[in-house]
């Protein structure tokens, strides 16, 4: 720690975004303290992908994020590109493999992202603050006033950078928001994304004895599709094109769930018709789904007959069925299950390319404090590297720090 606990930033929250404006700020020269009030720092790194890391994704595009402004992200995304953290893992001779939709992850797992960021914080001399919180944000005279515990620390510039609440057994907490209501920024408050979500009782008698079985299906909300795989739970329905589609979900929306997505079952089953008109009906449905989930549909739609009995009508039912399966849920596992949240720090208050609070003098927000949110697959980690590199880019030494 610097003697007089004087630094040219101090950036709160020691995550993806928070460690990278650091390792930034740090090569650049500055004095920067770090500070998290969990004991290590990158805690949803470590738990990330089930231990894997999922860090980026080759096909990183500001359209795969959601935000009040769609043209906030462009900046940072193009600044801190995918390519330039896969070159910092090369640096460190870290591996890496792709697997479906471009996602990354890492061979040696996340604890090896987290030595990495450790390496790059002790080369850059960045001064580390665990297990500390934060009992008071006070600015006076251009100086941001830390207090601790026990402790004072003092900066002219403030990063906030501790995410929002999602995973909270982690730590994820609101503190963004309680910082900008403090300093009068622009926000909105944190709901729940990319989240498993439930399903009313009266339809769990349906789907529970689909629970642990996944399919691949595309599904539709409010003009927006994802075709991955869908994961039926005791509870509802989970899996990663849940997950995605969760974003775009609100309270009261009905999902369209296409069973098929790859065959056209008007087209296949005039041909089954034609080619097998004795095969029975749930013997088809069984050699095109999974067995559990064609007894289910069988159950709630259908009656089974040989194919040779199916009329046009009947046949046209099936399809749309299969096809436009309508689900609503009733709500969300909420923020313990969700992998990030929307909400945050207004994009219209802070520079796109600083990061900087357009009406509060040396006061940062970034990654998942920020409302901008991304897709499952390596895209908030990305936009946590991106907007935290070129936050950590720009800022600036200042003269009343001490050695």
């Amino acid at each position: 720690m610097k003697k007089n606990n004087q630094y040219d930033v101090i950036i709160i929250g020691a995550g993806a975004a928070g460690i990278m404006s650091a390792i930034r700020a740090g090569e650049r020269g500055l004095s920067v303290l770090l500070i998290d009030h969990t004991d290590k720092i990158g805690q949803k790194i470590l738990i990330s992908g089930g231990g894997r890391c999922n860090f980026t994704n080759l096909g990183i595009t500001p359209t795969a994020y959601l935000s009040p402004n769609p043209h906030f992200c462009k900046s940072a995304l193009s600044r801190y590109t995918q390519w330039q953290f896969i070159e910092l893992l090369n640096k460190h001779g870290l591996t890496y493999h792709e697997k479906t939709l471009g996602q990354l992850f890492c061979d040696q797992k996340s604890k090896a992202i987290i030595d990495m960021l450790m390496t790059e914080i002790y080369q850059n001399q960045i001064d580390i603050a665990t297990g500390k919180t934060i009992e008071e944000v006070h600015y006076c005279q251009n100086q941001y006033k830390i207090t601790t515990q026990n402790q004072h620390f003092n900066a002219p510039q403030l990063v906030i950078a501790c995410g929002g609440p999602s995973f909270p057994k982690v730590g994820g907490s609101d503190f963004a928001l309680r910082i900008a209501k403090k300093f009068g920024i622009q926000n909105t408050p944190f709901s729940p994304a990319l989240v498993p979500l439930t399903l009313p009782e009266f339809f769990l008698k349906t789907t529970k004895p689909l629970a642990g079985l996944s399919h691949f299906v595309r599904i539709t909300c409010n003009g927006i599709s994802f075709a991955e795989n869908i994961l039926f739970t005791h509870r509802g329905i989970s899996g990663p094109t849940v997950l995605q589609i969760s974003s775009y979900w609100k309270k009261g929306d009905t999902l369209t769930i296409d069973l098929s997505p790859n065959i056209a079952q008007h087209r296949s089953l005039k041909e089954a018709k034609k080619a097998f008109p004795k095969q029975l009906l749930s013997k088809y449905l069984s050699n095109h789904l999974p067995n559990k989930l064609a007894i289910t549909l069988m159950n709630c739609f259908f009656e089974d007959r040989p194919l040779q009995n199916l009329s046009d009508k009947a046949i046209n039912n099936l399809s749309k069925n299969i096809h436009h399966w309508q689900i609503t849920p009733s709500g969300s596992e909420r923020m313990k299950k969700a992998e990030v949240s929307i909400g945050g720090i207004h994009p219209n208050a802070l520079s796109s390319k600083t990061f900087e609070c357009l009406k509060q003098n040396g006061l940062y927000f970034i990654g998942e404090a920020v409302n901008v949110t991304g897709w499952l697959g390596g895209y908030n980690f990305q936009w946590a590297w991106s907007s935290g590199w070129c936050c950590g880019d720009s800022l600036k030494y200042h003269p009343l720090r001490q050695q």
